[in-house]
């Protein structure tokens, strides 16, 4: 079974999916486009929400083991203010990229710190932090290159670890699942496979075999590359982008339910 991916893979992944970001925003032939999968932002403001989850993450990584994100953290979010002059703008970004791996280098994978997620199948540490911003880092930047106009796929090891990542943080949880228990299959082109399985105990993930069979038959299973699914997982990509088998209206109850945990 493949591994996850190393620290050090991930810190490298923040540093290039951030960078390809500065790239998009140093191209844009102006700020003020909307962004097409985030339409009540500009891209201006997808930079300023980047930038700033890096600057708020490096904070709370850099305070250590908590049960809130620490107040220097929270502060520094809330007063964030990115220069709007698109040189000054990008060397802002660039700054918050390197605080948040500083933070990271100085800590190590293992470190514990608040995380808003809970019981789920992540860590609350460091390397989960990481493991997260990598997948922020890479969606926003295809968020920035969508509203130019010239949207690239996500790099292959980012979306492999990105459905498993997806699923572990965004999905796996102790809360009972409402409706009747199910399973969700997820496919990658590049042979790896994944089911959440929801019922009266909550939601967890797991990876299935090679040859993409699961021991039961699940109530919906979703096929792609494994950027596209996990694009799909974001909703930056209709059901059109992928091949969807099976009940279709599950996805929309995952979509819309929200655990209490």
């Amino acid at each position: 079974m493949e591994n996850n991916l190393e620290f050090s893979g991930l810190l490298r992944l923040i540093d290039e999916r951030s960078g390809a970001f500065r790239d998009a925003v140093a191209s844009a032939p102006g700020l003020d486009a909307r962004v097409v999968t985030c339409p009540d932002w500009t891209l201006f403001e997808l930079a300023e929400h980047l930038g700033g989850g890096d600057r708020f993450w490096a904070g709370v990584v850099g305070a250590g083991p908590a049960e809130v994100p620490s107040a220097e953290a929270v502060a520094a979010r809330a007063s964030v203010t990115a220069p709007r002059e698109r040189e000054a703008l990008v060397a802002w970004l660039a700054e918050s990229t390197g605080l948040l791996l500083d933070a990271l280098r100085a800590a190590g994978p293992d470190r514990g710190c608040w995380t808003w997620w809970g019981a789920s199948q992540s860590p609350r540490t460091s390397g989960g932090v990481a493991r997260h911003r990598v997948q922020e880092s890479a969606v926003h930047t295809y968020d920035a290159q969508l509203t130019l106009g010239a949207p690239r796929p996500l790099p292959d090891e980012v979306g492999l670890d990105g459905v498993e990542e997806f699923l572990s943080t965004c999905c796996a949880t102790t809360s009972a699942w409402p409706h009747k228990p199910t399973a969700f299959d997820f496919h990658a082109t590049e042979g790896r496979s994944w089911r959440l399985t929801v019922d009266g105990d909550g939601a967890r993930f797991a990876r299935l075999p090679a040859t993409g069979e699961g021991p039961d038959e699940s109530g919906v299973s979703v096929r792609g590359t494994a950027g596209e699914l996990v694009l799909f997982l974001y909703d930056r990509v209709s059901a059109d982008s992928v091949r969807i088998d099976g009940d279709a209206g599950l996805l929309a109850l995952l979509r819309a339910w929200e655990p209490e945990d």
